[in-house]
């Protein structure tokens, strides 16, 4: 199990879902918040986002909360770990 899928395991995100990963930390504002929400929007119902960053994606949470989304972060540093996931 690599680091990320222990620390996704730490989280409430669902279990038994396909698990989609996207390394956004080297990417420039507003990259990755624009790169999860185009991934979100064909999301299978099943399917748990993580998002792998260098920061909290602060930005990110209220456009969650507008879609329906719950999600979880873990932040222990580099990487910053958020687990997005159909509420």
């Amino acid at each position: 199990m690599s680091g990320v899928e222990t620390l996704l395991a730490e989280t409430d995100a669902p279990s038994t879902t396909v698990h989609e990963r996207l390394d956004v930390g080297d990417l420039p504002p507003p990259e990755p918040l624009q790169l999860t929400l185009e991934t979100l929007a064909d999301l299978d119902d099943d399917a748990v986002v993580v998002q792998v960053n260098d920061r909290i994606p602060r930005h990110l949470f209220p456009q969650l909360d507008d879609r329906g989304f719950a999600y979880e972060v873990l932040d222990r540093g580099d990487p910053v770990v958020t687990a997005i996931w159909r509420a």
